[in-house]
């Protein structure tokens, strides 16, 4: 079950002027099973993203990166569940090519106006004739209000689909965002989520969407982590259609592009923590937070070396308050220079340890209180500076290890 997490209301995702979805069946990996989504863009959309930094990343990766940098203005995302085409060498590649050449003459555009994205089993074959098949009942069914199905059409592992969506007013004019994202397992992303998918019809200025995406993913995906493992798929996608009528955006930083940068990224959050709360096994939706750092960056370092750490994650899950495993990851975390007598710990507010070693009037019994509930949070005091940062993760469980040895049956 996720932890704290309720469904999506599928009514309440707004459609977004100038993008249309489909969800269909293609048979991919399972009969009966919406495993093909395709979402279409107005011409003349912009559109950013991010993706994995792992070495060994899947076909479509390496061809919506490309495509990417082609500049021709992307018309089209093709998303596949079922198979990641990931270590599938140039035979995948030439798969997930053809998948894009066969929507692009669906649609009279070229295939490098084409991103496709995959998720599923890693070295396995694409079934690539399935999805070519499939393609022209999806684009028979293409419609605005399809955020629900999308949402729902590209979870793997996941539990439940993980969708919000929002309006806000810039300048009197009504700007709409909705996302969607999946991902349960294998999440250590180093630059967004397994999946995720944002849409806005805000008129931006296309120089902004790149560093606009890089923003959003620093502020949310990079910060959640459920066992340190980066997918060989991880993709993040920002569309703006410019369809608001907004005035352009030209600065996220003040006026109405700050008001949208807080918005997209109280969204961006959202989802990423949603990933977290749906996390494979997880019972317990964990904040860490460390402060006092000399920089943000350290600060994340340590912060992450803890969420990785399996004795931490097992402990929270048993709710059993061993906590020195805490500071024993505070100290690998790689700050050469890190004084352990200036170290604090909190759980929630039981003051746990105090100049790097147990508080005087630390009680067990209150942290047993504490690890007992479904949200709880972590804070490493650093004293070394005015510095913080923040990331999510989970507890590791049973349930973790038998889905994923099961994974393929």
């Amino acid at each position: 079950m996720p932890v704290n997490l309720s469904l999506p209301d599928f009514a309440s995702l707004h459609p977004v002027k100038g993008v249309q979805l489909s969800v269909v069946q293609a048979g991919i990996k399972k009969a009966n099973r919406a495993d093909l989504s395709v979402v279409l863009l107005d011409e003349g959309a912009s559109v950013a993203a991010v993706f994995t930094k792992n070495r060994f990343c899947a076909a479509p990766v390496i061809i919506g990166r490309q495509n990417l940098a082609q500049g021709h203005g992307i018309r089209a995302l093709m998303i596949n569940t079922g198979n990641a085409n990931a270590g599938t060498g140039e035979e995948g590649m030439m798969r997930a090519q053809a998948t894009c050449i066969a929507l692009a003459r669906l649609l009279e555009i070229s295939p490098e106006q084409v991103l496709p994205f995959s998720t599923g089993v890693i070295m396995e074959p694409l079934p690539h004739e399935k999805i070519i098949q499939a393609l022209p009942l999806a684009l028979d069914q293409m419609g605005e209000s399809g955020w629900g199905d999308l949402a729902t059409g590209i979870m793997t592992t996941d539990t439940q689909p993980k969708a919000y969506s929002k309006t806000i007013v810039l300048s009197n004019r009504t700007v709409t965002l909705t996302g969607v994202a999946k991902g349960a397992g294998m999440i250590h992303p180093n630059m967004a989520t397994m999946l995720g998918f944002i849409a806005s019809d805000v008129c931006i200025s296309p120089k902004l969407m790149q560093p606009l995406t890089e923003r959003l993913a620093n502020a949310s995906f990079n910060r959640i982590t459920v066992d340190g493992d980066t997918s060989t798929n991880d993709s993040f996608v920002v569309m703006a259609t410019h369809k608001a009528g907004n005035p352009v955006i030209e600065d996220l930083d003040q006026g109405d592009g700050k008001i949208f940068l807080d918005a997209i990224q109280e969204l961006s959050v959202l989802l990423a923590q949603a990933i977290v709360r749906d996390a494979e096994g997880a019972t317990k939706f964990i904040k860490i937070r460390v402060e006092g750092g000399k920089s943000e960056p350290e600060c994340l370092q340590v912060a992450l070396s803890i969420a990785h750490s399996p004795l931490v994650k097992t402990a929270f899950f048993a709710s059993d308050p061993n906590l020195g495993r805490i500071l024993a990851a505070v100290g690998y975390a790689g700050i050469e220079d890190l004084d352990p007598g200036l170290i604090d710990l909190y759980l929630d507010d039981v003051y746990v340890a105090q100049k790097g070693g147990r508080h005087p009037e630390y009680v067990e019994a209150k942290a047993s209180e504490v690890m007992a509930k479904s949200e709880i949070l972590v804070r490493v005091v650093l004293g070394r500076g005015a510095c913080a940062q923040e990331v999510w993760t989970c507890d590791l469980s049973h349930d973790y290890v038998s889905i994923n040895a099961d994974y393929r049956s």
